[in-house]
């Protein structure tokens, strides 16, 4: 090769004698990954440099790819036994790696005497990420008294046993010291998550996110959800530094806890963006929770790739059996927990793993499943008993610190008993025993009454009894007048079985009020949004007409279902076309069975209505596909445009009979 040669790779031109300074400007502009292609091209020609390898394990490191880094640290280890720093930096990039044993035996194998106190530092961290929090504590005591880590460090082990009060003071004091630091204003924003004082933790994450594109621009935080394209910034140690990822995670934990899930998706978005392959765990498993309803498969595949990753957020476990129950994949649930005994008693609660297992145990045994269910129900019932008492005690004697503790505690006891209640009462809804679901939940009534999820269930299984319009109608209206201001946050349904309260109970003006609040609201998220389908008041008006087709006025009830899906292009969904679907196959069957009789114009109205859903229903499907099913519906037939040529056909046959 000339003395005019180029090394040339994948658009990375160097000449001879330009290595030095291109490799040095690389990692000035933090390209680390450009780095790392030429210095593994020069170490295939020079596998023993020590420039190379060290450069390229610093790089690795820069780019948070540990297990690299560690590699090429070991290598200098084993070629340069006497440069002890190589020793501690790979003992570091073990323990970043998480492979704490191997980071333990590392530490143990360096003497001198000035690396000492990062020694004792490192193995204190490589034990508490063991979760070895005494053997942490007694490495931490050994620091000096005036180490400010140490401080931190003590607040991370208060955190690490519950102590959030405690550890959240620590933190605090410690940013005073080093006021901004993005990371200590993680850990006080996730002290106050943990004490459920959400304002104030999104307080110090809107700090960090502001610091973070004040003084990081290049980030570009927000764009990925303005809809720009952006390229990857990549794991570098800049957006480490910077505690963005943690802060958004965090953000986006708090909207969830809230209900307030577009707002969680949203800063998921607004974080730095990355491809998918350099997500972090906390990121991917917070992506798979959030978008669950609109992409479960995705959700579940990641989850699943999660759980074989060490380490896997620990809340993983948990939630992958949930959301295998909640689609009914309980059989899955049963195999993750026979598969993972291992994890089962470190990642479950006792009460997790009980409730779980109650819900298993539905697909065998529902009387066993009640069974179980009842015990664990009885079991919270006689806590929240207990913690009722405590909390009257304190009151009485003005002990304000032990009486918020107890209606804490309170509250989480009874966070954990309306999931154990409603799934059991589950089990008599299904079987369609309406009258044992409204005994079940009379007798949770002392404790749940305040409870706008137990308020609601109760609504729904007096409306089903079909005699109870006007009872349902005082569980209804309360969770509907709390959002009134903004009624599509109400779910459609529970809108729909009010209006049909209302007119079952003679209520007809409150019912019309109600409708024209929902059709002014949805005028004006129309005229904001013009693409946006909105079906509130398309599913109460197809309740209604359902109802009065189960009442044998097919006439009304099926006019007021065609009135309902106009226009079509915004208003036909799933969702719309099930309903609207019902009323069609009842009254075909009672014309078939010769029960009623119905005007030819309400007839020809039926076919042109059936003409405009099959033009518009070309891509609406009529069953939206399970996640994780081997087989899918038939793509032709799973559209409302086949569904509709089948009903007008049966109408077209009848006009022949």
């Amino acid at each position: 090769m000339s003395a005019s040669a180029k090394i040339m790779l994948q658009n990375i031109q160097i000449r001879d004698g330009e290595y030095t300074n291109t490799i040095y400007t690389m990692i000035k502009e933090q390209k680390y990954s450009e780095c790392v292609q030429v210095l593994n091209h020069i170490l295939e020609s020079y596998p023993t440099s020590r420039a190379a390898l060290s450069l390229l394990a610093y790089s690795y490191f820069y780019m948070q790819d540990f297990a690299n880094a560690a590699d090429c640290f070991e290598q200098l280890t084993l070629l340069f036994p006497d440069v002890e720093d190589y020793n501690l930096y790979y003992a570091q990039s073990l323990y970043q790696a998480c492979l704490y044993e191997e980071a333990m035996k590392v530490t143990c194998q360096i003497e001198g005497e000035k690396y000492a106190g990062s020694i004792v530092k490192l193995q204190a961290a490589i034990k508490y990420g063991e979760e070895d929090l005494p053997g942490a504590k007694s490495l931490v005591d050994q620091s000096p008294d005036d180490d400010a880590d140490a401080e931190v460090n003590r607040a991370c082990l208060l955190y690490k046993e519950g102590r959030f009060d405690e550890a959240c003071q620590k933190f605090s004091a410690a940013l005073q010291v080093v006021s901004g630091h993005p990371h200590l204003s993680y850990n006080v924003a996730l002290c106050h998550y943990r004490l459920k004082q959400f304002a104030q933790a999104l307080k110090y994450i809107a700090d960090i996110i502001e610091k973070g594109i004040r003084d990081h621009p290049e980030l570009g935080v927000g764009m990925t959800t303005e809809g720009i394209e952006v390229r990857s910034v990549g794991n570098t140690l800049t957006l480490h530094e910077t505690a963005l990822i943690e802060a958004f995670n965090l953000k986006a934990a708090i909207e969830y806890q809230l209900k307030n899930m577009e707002a969680a998706r949203e800063a998921l978005t607004d974080m730095p963006p990355r491809s998918e392959e350099e997500l972090d765990a906390v990121t991917l498993h917070n992506q798979a929770l959030m978008n669950m309803d609109a992409k479960p498969t995705e959700g579940f595949e990641k989850l699943q790739f999660l759980l074989g990753q060490n380490p896997f957020p620990p809340e993983t476990f948990g939630n992958l059996l949930l959301l295998y129950c909640k689609y009914e994949y309980y059989h899955l649930a049963a195999d993750v927990l026979a598969e993972n005994a291992h994890l089962t008693y470190k990642y479950l609660t006792p009460y997790l793993f009980d409730f779980l297992d109650a819900l298993i145990t539905q697909q065998t045994s529902s009387p066993e499943a009640y069974r179980k269910f009842d015990e664990l129900g009885s079991r919270h019932i006689e806590l929240l008993r207990k913690l009722t008492k405590t909390v009257q005690e304190a009151r009485q004697n003005h002990d304000d610190e032990q009486v918020k503790n107890a209606v804490n505690e309170y509250e989480e006891v009874l966070d954990r008993y309306i999931p154990v209640l409603m799934a059991q009462a589950r089990l008599y809804w299904e079987l369609e025993n309406y009258p044992q679901v409204e005994k079940i939940f009379r007798k949770s009534v002392e404790f749940c009454n305040e409870s706008d999820v137990w308020k609601l269930n109760v609504a729904h299984v007096l409306f089903m009894q079909e005699s109870k319009f006007k009872e349902a109608t005082g569980f209804y209206e309360p969770i509907v007048k709390k959002h009134y201001d903004n009624i599509l946050s109400v779910s459609a349904i529970v809108l729909a079985n009010l209006c049909v309260s209302y007119i079952m109970t003679s209520q007809n003006e409150e019912a019309e009020e109600l409708m024209r609040k929902i059709e002014k609201e949805e005028e004006q998220l129309a005229y904001e949004d013009q693409d946006k389908k909105i079906y509130h008041l398309c599913i109460v008006n197809l309740v209604i007409g359902t109802l009065y087709c189960a009442k044998g006025n097919y006439e009304f009830g099926i006019s007021r279902v065609i009135k309902s899906l106009e226009p079509y292009n915004k208003k036909l969904g799933p969702d719309t076309w099930y309903y609207a679907k019902r009323c069609f196959l009842s009254l075909i069957e009672n014309l078939c069975k010769q029960m009623i009789t119905v005007k030819d114009s309400v007839l020809q109205d039926c076919k042109q209505f059936l003409e405009h859903c099959e033009a518009y229903g070309r891509d609406v499907k009529t069953q939206i596909e399970q996640p994780l099913e081997e087989t899918s519906p038939h793509p032709g037939r799973n559209t409302v445009t086949y569904e509709a040529r089948m009903l007008k056909a049966l109408l077209l046959q009848l006009d022949r009979i």
